[in-house]
């Protein structure tokens, strides 16, 4: 149990991208709070795998969805599921992502729909499911990025559907208000997962990272169980940079 006690008891929370990185970190810190868990992976065996480490971490009982997010289907489906075993989901968190890596006039279009499809539209997915069927009190955190912001050279199609990330949340927290739903976004910097070390231009040289300026899954977690607990009621349509600072530097 975290020091905060059991902030979300009696809660029931999803997380899209749930089988590693800091979709992991959160499904085991929402678990560790008393959240009965749904981890959305692309694969049932990371999902599952995801679920038994959510157990592990305290959770009441946790699920584990096989759902590519960007298909509106199958993001319906891990819902209708949700509620079936559950009975009602209370958070959303939006951290499926994905990145591609070339020259802006290379990308196709297929690439383009493909990128925004999951890191965009899957939030878009999720957040419409959460106004159907959530209630008073329940939150969405968008885990968009600091290339929202500022980016660098080769990734134009995640920059665009991060900040287009941003933009989503401003929707929702206003659109949510009279029904007593929040959203907020959170902006990672660089963070100590996979996705970063096999990242071209970091293995190029081409983006230098200074390593004071690596944060860890958790410390990203942190912040995501604070926007979703009632703990942040009066904070809606925020955007939280967990970067160690990156952005507040020229």
């Amino acid at each position: 149990m975290s020091s905060s006690g059991a902030r979300f008891a009696d809660r029931v929370a999803l997380v899209t991208g749930g089988s590693g990185g800091i979709g992991l970190a959160v499904v085991r810190r929402l678990a560790s709070e008393g959240a009965r868990v749904v981890a959305v992976g692309l694969h049932q065996e990371g999902a599952d795998a995801a679920a038994e480490a959510a157990r592990a971490a305290g959770a009441p009982d946790a699920w584990g969805a096989a759902c590519d997010v960007a298909d509106e289907a199958a993001s319906e489906a891990a819902v209708a599921g949700t509620l079936s075993r559950f009975g009602r989901l209370d958070v959303v968190v939006n951290n499926a992502g994905m990145m591609l890596f070339k020259p802006l006039a290379e990308y196709t279009g297929a690439e383009w729909a493909r990128v925004l499809g999951v890191d965009l539209m899957g939030a878009v997915h999720f957040t419409r499911l959460l106004f159907l069927h959530g209630r008073p009190g329940a939150a969405i955190v968008n885990v968009s990025s600091v290339h929202a912001a500022m980016t660098t050279p080769l990734v134009a199609p995640y920059a665009a559907a991060k900040a287009a990330m941003l933009s989503l949340t401003r929707s929702a927290a206003i659109e949510g208000r009279e029904r007593g739903i929040r959203a907020n976004a959170l902006l990672p910097g660089a963070v100590d997962t996979p996705m970063l070390w096999e990242n071209p231009n970091i293995k190029s040289g081409a983006e230098k990272i200074d390593p004071a300026d690596v944060g860890k899954p958790e410390d990203v977690a942190a912040a995501a169980a604070f926007l979703a607990s009632d703990e942040a009621r009066f904070v809606t349509g925020a955007a939280l940079a967990v970067d160690g600072g990156r952005l507040a530097r020229l």
